[in-house]
């Protein structure tokens, strides 16, 4: 089982799918997820990409520390994953928290990326949002995560789906996930901690960007996603009706159409840029 090892020794989980000289994709899981979140998209992507998924620390087979985690950290920890499967460069794909500590591997790292794509995510925290995160790390340390995940699911869930999938998504949370208390608490904060002034910052980032949305999304609403697009220079922004925050397994085959289409686009572009001075050279 592949784990790589963070600068302060926290053990990371990854695996790793496709051929070893396909274009790489990174793929990022939200809060209190890990990598089997993606597996309606790393797995058809695998034909076409080198696909690589962690899990962040605190989530899935990755080490659950406890203390302070913060964004900035698990856009390292994703660097230190690359780095360690030997990709110079890559397509990052992150969902909700996902998205957020993509948008810090895209202003740290921006020669590490082809492209950028942002799911279900947003770049500030409004007060009301705060206030529900910080509910759910309360209700996760008192009550259980088994308890908070029930909670939230009407935030995930889109309300024509909440019936169907309830109780794979109350059953299978804890427990393929591998959660903690304690570490979901951590994530938590880490995204409660993140400055709002780094959305200023955003204009910086010059990679091709998606940004993805479901228009029944309540948790980061249609607004968040059209913010980000206005504040990313070379983005687009696609909203897929009747989608809510899960949409990569609730609305798999289009959210896969989607970025696909995003993904084959941006891959010929870099590889044309790449050889335009091996061209002139000639």
């Amino acid at each position: 089982m592949p784990y790589a090892r963070a600068s302060d020794g926290i053990r990371l989980h990854y695996e790793v799918l496709g051929r070893a000289g396909a274009p790489a994709v990174l793929m990022i899981q939200g809060l209190g997820a890990d990598k089997h979140g993606w597996d309606m998209q790393r797995i058809p992507l695998a034909f076409n990409y080198r696909v690589i998924a962690l899990d962040n620390r605190g989530a899935g087979r990755s080490d659950k520390p406890f203390g302070h985690y913060s964004l900035e950290q698990m856009a390292d920890d994703a660097i230190t994953v690359l780095d360690e499967v030997g990709v110079e460069r890559a397509h990052v794909v992150g969902a909700s928290m996902g998205g957020a500590i993509t948008q810090f591997i895209g202003l740290k790292y921006p020669d590490r990326v082809i492209s950028l794509t942002l799911a279900c995510t947003a770049c500030r925290n409004h007060p009301w949002r705060k206030e529900l995160l910080h509910g759910w790390a309360t209700a996760a340390t008192e009550k259980g995560v088994a308890a908070m995940t029930r909670e939230a699911a009407r935030w995930v869930i889109g309300p024509r789906s909440f019936r169907r999938l309830l109780p794979a998504f109350g059953w299978l949370g804890p427990l393929a996930m591998g959660r903690t208390s304690h570490a979901f608490a951590s994530q938590v904060n880490a995204i409660l901690d993140v400055d709002d002034t780094v959305a200023d910052r955003l204009g910086e980032i010059t990679a091709p960007t998606l940004v993805l949305v479901g228009n029944q999304d309540i948790l980061t609403p249609r607004g968040d996603s059209e913010e980000l697009a206005e504040r990313l220079p070379n983005s687009e922004l696609v909203v897929i009706s009747g989608a809510a925050h899960g949409f990569m397994v609730e609305h798999a085959t289009t959210f896969n159409r989607v970025l696909f289409d995003f993904l084959g686009r941006t891959t010929k572009a870099h590889r044309a840029a790449a050889a335009e001075p091996a061209a002139a050279a000639s």
